[in-house]
């Protein structure tokens, strides 16, 4: 028994019994009830998080389970922050007590008392977080929902629910505001003020038609206009953001003029398009400076694009279909038949 505790009841006697064996471990929580189901909350040490959960209830091992789930790239990338000491994921872990848990809870104490073996509780959401938090060196804390006396089928429910009925933050909105979190990489910020540009500009050929905090139909992603860039982004190394914009906006007026010639400007927006035009870029602009030098006005562009989109079939601009490396190849081969070497010997 503990050196100077009054014992007053068996329970409390069994109690005191299994924390001195090191084999149980207690903790203040809170009943509360939600439906038809029964849960605790309470707040867990990472180390014990770790040692007891699983994610396979056929796994005799934690690691074993992990791994056989896991991107282990994204729970590395979680213990990272973690051990950088800024790191805070406040959301709960929810788990299911399994028989090898004999888990009790005190109403009296309001304390949640468990084994803490391998296979005690089994994850139904935050595998990433839990794994995250047994590879990092750091030990924090951890809020944690425990649900108890749950049947197979109550399990899969609940992991059905929780994986469906939480909608994840658009990738457009943590784009949007990496600058006010001052998480942006240097090219993240050029494209954000290059995409800014175009949403804002009054001679913008896309004014009216970008969206940079959620997806829309009919207009153009941050996420849509990242992916476009990024590719090509090595055209516009040393370039300032007002500079890149100019010469993309002079390029994009081309290509709405070469697609209004064929009754397909409004696909400008068309995700599979945009892209594949975006590819196709550097291999224009090289074309406008073997004739004009730097001069990448919107006519020298159009003396490329315009011929070339006339001789592309309109049903690959009206339907582009999905595969943007297809229309490329497309894109590319009509901008190739379009060569021809003038003028006779001399």
């Amino acid at each position: 028994m503990a050196r100077g505790r009054v014992v007053r009841t068996l329970e409390e006697a069994e109690e005191v019994a299994d924390l001195e064996t090191g084999e149980y471990v207690s903790f203040t929580a809170s009943l509360l009830t939600q439906g038809k189901h029964r849960f605790y909350t309470l707040s867990m040490p990472s180390d014990v998080l770790a040692e007891t959960c699983i994610v396979d209830r056929r796994s005799e091992s934690p690691e074993v389970g992990f791994q056989r789930f896991l991107d282990k790239k994204r729970a590395s990338e979680i213990a990272d922050y973690i051990d950088r000491g800024m790191g805070t994921i406040p959301t709960s872990i929810v788990l299911s007590a399994q028989d090898e848990a004999f888990m009790k809870y005190s109403s009296s104490k309001r304390t949640l008392r468990f084994r803490k073996v391998p296979g005690a509780f089994l994850i139904l959401d935050g595998q990433h977080r839990v794994y995250g938090f047994h590879l990092a060196r750091t030990q924090v804390r951890v809020p944690v929902v425990i649900y108890n006396a749950l049947s197979r089928a109550d399990e899969c429910r609940l992991f059905m629910d929780i994986n469906t009925k939480q909608r994840p933050v658009p990738t457009e909105l943590l784009l949007d505001i990496k600058q006010i979190a001052e998480t942006e990489s240097d090219a993240e910020a050029a494209l954000r003020d290059i995409f800014d540009h175009f949403a804002k500009d009054p001679g913008s050929p896309l004014l009216g038609l970008m969206s940079p905090a959620e997806r829309k139909r009919g207009k153009i992603s941050r996420v849509t206009f990242n992916a476009a860039l990024k590719p090509i982004w090595e055209a516009f190394v040393g370039s300032d953001p007002e500079r890149s914009y100019a010469v993309l906006s002079a390029y994009i007026h081309a290509c709405v003029a070469g697609l209004r010639g064929r009754q397909a400007a409004d696909k400008i927006t068309n995700p599979t398009l945009f892209r594949a035009l975006m590819l196709l870029f550097p291999q224009i602009a090289e074309r406008v400076s073997d004739r004009h030098g730097q001069e990448f006005s919107t006519s020298n562009f159009g003396e490329i694009v315009l011929p070339f989109l006339s001789r592309v079939k309109k049903a690959d601009l009206n339907k582009p279909g999905t595969s943007y490396i297809l229309l490329y190849e497309t894109f590319r081969k009509s901008l190739r038949s379009g060569f021809s070497i003038v003028g006779g010997a001399a």
